[in-house]
């Protein structure tokens, strides 16, 4: 009996000893699981105010309804500058409004302003909102004017406009900045607007980088503002340019507060602030392998097409842009073998045609056919992309042909033709060994997907035979898997 409880008494202690372990084990796996779950938690918190949330991607495709755009302009500079706004706004599929001060003077249309069907010319532009009051911050730069304290405010109160349901991007610029929307659609829909976003570009100037920041999105050129971003900044906008009286302009006073979020520029070099005077041929025509999303600074370029004034060659310019948005400018290179020419198509806008054999890498550089933004010092000169000489002589240059007109044929086919230009040298005559009168362009309808978007690849081009005397015919293709561009 002794030795039978005895046996009994130690399973009772050894259950008692086993199950007391499995409930201290168990309690300490679940205050573990629980200290993991709260950091998590707390983690996930943490993340959802910043741009580490993970969220999952967004299955609607980004449309013009999407973007709303804040354009900074003047009482003065409307009346001129609205003609540019006239070239890429349409009110029916876009957003946004037109910021002007409180000198502001709408004024009575004139009747030749009025449209045939006796509508106001205006009434396609943006609406005109007039910005707040900016009298209680301080300007202490000497160089500028207190209008960029009035610009920078535009962020805020684009933000602050109602019937912005839906919103995924803000777009700023200023009024002498021309968009070009659809490509700027596109562009955008490869980033998810969810994400804190702030997306631009530098100026072409390296002094004008040096002096200002080189993170900088120019406003210009005109930046994109991802929604999430956009709203947190004007909340915290007036409080934070308070700290940046010194500063210039009012794109720095953006950049500043943002940088003051901890997010970065992220660079699309589709925008262009166009800092230089002169001819613009050489960066139009060298474009980089990027959807064109603006151009800055119609006033201070030459007309991008020859013998004709900067607002009607911007009109040439979106006839070819309205047929294929995506491929305007964008350059192919290719080699005649007969001649051993190089010849580079910068689509919808000019071709030109060098007498010489050019390796890929050299005939994609800037020529600098332009002149510096400003005077005195030997940064003036430099430019934040490779250039080359554009050679004084004509007759060393390559012979230029820009477009002439555009046509589709049955089968969907864009045939554009570019025209020798007057520019050209004057011994450059019709010949058996010379450069052609004409140019035709054979292209289908260029279609990016976001995989091509971020990893674009440019396309190839070849010389066909012509039965045509004087003309040459091109056909522009994707390159094939393992093609290379140069002289076979």
């Amino acid at each position: 009996m002794h030795s039978l409880h005895k046996s009994t008494t130690g399973h009772s202690l050894i259950n008692f000893l086993l199950l007391f372990s499995s409930f201290c084990a168990l309690y300490v796996l679940t205050s573990v699981l629980l200290l993991v779950l709260g950091t998590s938690s707390s983690l996930l918190n943490l993340h959802s105010s910043s741009n580490n949330v993970l969220i999952e991607p967004s299955t609607t495709t980004t449309t013009l309804d999407h973007l709303v755009f804040g354009i900074a302009s003047s009482g003065s500079s409307w009346p001129k500058r609205k003609e540019y706004i006239k070239l890429w706004w349409n009110r029916t599929t876009m957003r946004g409004c037109v910021f002007v001060d409180d000198d502001v003077n709408i004024g009575p249309l004139k009747a030749e302003e009025k449209e045939k069907n006796g509508e106001d010319d205006d009434y396609s532009l943006p609406p005109i909102c007039v910005s707040e009051d900016t009298s209680r911050f301080r300007y202490t730069h000497h160089g500028g004017t207190r209008s960029a304290i009035r610009v920078a405010r535009v962020v805020k109160e684009t933000v602050a406009l109602l019937n912005h349901s839906g919103v995924r991007w803000f777009v700023f610029g200023d009024d002498d900045t021309v968009f070009f929307p659809e490509n700027l659609r596109k562009t955008l829909s490869k980033y998810d607007h969810r994400l804190w976003y702030y997306i631009g570009a530098n100026s072409e100037s390296y002094k004008q980088n040096w002096f200002f920041g080189f993170g900088m999105g120019y406003g210009g050129a005109g930046f994109a503002i991802s929604s999430s971003l956009a709203k947190v900044l004007a909340k915290v906008l007036d409080s934070c340019i308070q700290r940046y009286p010194h500063l210039y302009g009012s794109d720095s006073r953006v950049y500043s507060c943002i940088t003051e979020l901890g997010v970065g520029l992220t660079h699309e070099p589709g925008f262009h602030q166009v800092d230089f005077r002169g001819n613009a041929f050489g960066l139009l025509a060298a474009h980089p392998v990027t959807p064109l999303l603006s151009l800055h600074h119609p006033d201070y370029i030459d007309p991008i097409f020859p013998n004709t004034t900067a607002i009607k060659a911007l009109q040439y310019l979106f006839e070819a842009v309205n047929v294929d948005s995506l491929r305007i400018l964008q350059q192919a290179v290719c080699y005649d073998r007969r001649f051993s020419w190089t010849i580079s198509v910068s689509w919808g806008y000019a071709v030109q045609v060098f007498h010489n054999h050019l390796s890929l890498p050299d005939v994609l550089k800037v020529q600098q056919t332009f002149k510096h933004w400003t005077k005195g010092t030997t940064m003036a000169d430099l430019y934040s992309f490779n250039t080359r000489e554009f050679h004084p002589d004509p007759c060393r240059r390559p012979t230029i042909f820009y477009m002439d007109n555009l046509s589709h044929d049955k089968d969907g086919i864009i045939i554009s033709t570019y025209k020798k230009s007057f520019q050209n040298c004057s011994s450059n005559v019709a010949s058996p060994n010379g450069p052609p009168e004409v140019i035709k362009v054979a292209t289908t309808k260029l279609v990016l997907d976001t995989k091509q978007l971020q990893a674009p690849r440019r396309q190839c081009c070849d010389v066909l035979p012509s039965s045509v005397p004087d003309m040459m015919d091109i056909a522009i293709r994707e390159c094939k898997e393992d093609e290379l561009i140069y002289m076979h």
